[in-house]
């Protein structure tokens, strides 16, 4: 039978005459469909498929910001990934390179919440509080805590996309948006950071490798940080010109300021992470 060859389609039951129905989307079973070549063939198929649309949809987000927030927002969903699903697969592979190289961005451990982050002080009391809530002793809750907060840190990321998405209509209050608009530009935007995030693991890595220090470097860790607000601040420069169409002294400043947002909403996680790991585990 040929895709032109009248056939009845096996979920409507109705009489077709074109490649496919017109109210399931059928098509006409082949000859092959039923062998193993035929199922193989179209486990293949399926699979380059997808894989070329994660392909497709990671090259549009880093080469030309903003345009595949502008193809989901119009209704072209074929040829790429879901602005959420490529968001959780760029969070899986950021963790894998976590787990490859041994680092952890966000995943601080509680020594390092009491001792080595601006709300040190403040978390020494909170744990303070914790233990004697919980009557247990600083040594042996540490190591619960790592483990929760390894756990959380890994599932909890989303979290700074709503905050930075109500940002953007303030922003571009003049525009009238739906909301979905601003949403899938956050979930695009974070995807693109944990890529950045990836490179910056993989750099630090290779200083390991040749005997530095990594990230454990101040020097190291503190040119990382500006290399990366520097790229998040040129990607939100070029994507908020594609989708909001800014321009001018106005685009940059908005570029900065939602790049400064993005930096603090990296802190603000790491807190909320410490917060929420504190009172759950």
């Amino acid at each position: 039978m040929t895709a032109t060859d009248p056939w009845t389609c096996p979920t409507c039951n109705g009489k077709v005459s074109t490649p496919y129905c017109s109210q399931c989307g059928e098509s006409p079973l082949g000859v092959s469909d039923l062998t193993f070549r035929g199922l193989f063939g179209q486990f293949f198929h399926a699979l380059s498929s997808v894989d070329g649309r994660l392909i497709r949809s990671f090259r549009c987000m880093v080469n030309q910001p903003g345009v595949l927030t502008l193809a989901y927002v119009r209704g072209q969903r074929v040829p790429y990934i879901g602005p959420f699903q490529l968001f959780v697969i760029a969070n899986v592979l950021f963790y894998l390179v976590q787990s490859l190289t041994n680092t952890n961005i966000f995943s601080s451990t509680l020594d390092s919440h009491l001792h080595h982050q601006d709300w040190s002080a403040y978390a020494q009391s909170l744990v303070a509080s914790r233990l004697q809530l919980m009557q247990t002793t600083l040594e042996s809750y540490a190591p619960i805590f790592n483990q929760a907060v390894s756990f959380n840190a890994k599932w909890l990321i989303i979290l700074m996309v709503p905050p930075f998405a109500l940002l953007l209509p303030i922003l571009f209050h003049g525009q009238r948006h739906p909301f979905v608009t601003h949403l899938a530009f956050s979930l695009h935007l974070y995807a693109f950071l944990l890529l950045v995030f990836c490179v910056s693991i993989a750099v630090a890595a290779v200083d390991v490798l040749f005997g530095g220090a990594g990230l454990k470097s101040a020097r190291m860790d503190n040119i990382l940080s500006v290399v990366n607000l520097a790229v998040c601040a040129i990607y939100l420069y070029l994507a908020v010109g594609t989708v909001y169409g800014a321009s001018g002294a106005a685009r940059a400043i908005k570029a900065a300021l939602l790049a400064v947002a993005a930096a603090a909403l990296v802190l603000g996680y790491r807190f909320a992470l410490f917060l929420i790991t504190l009172y759950t585990a």
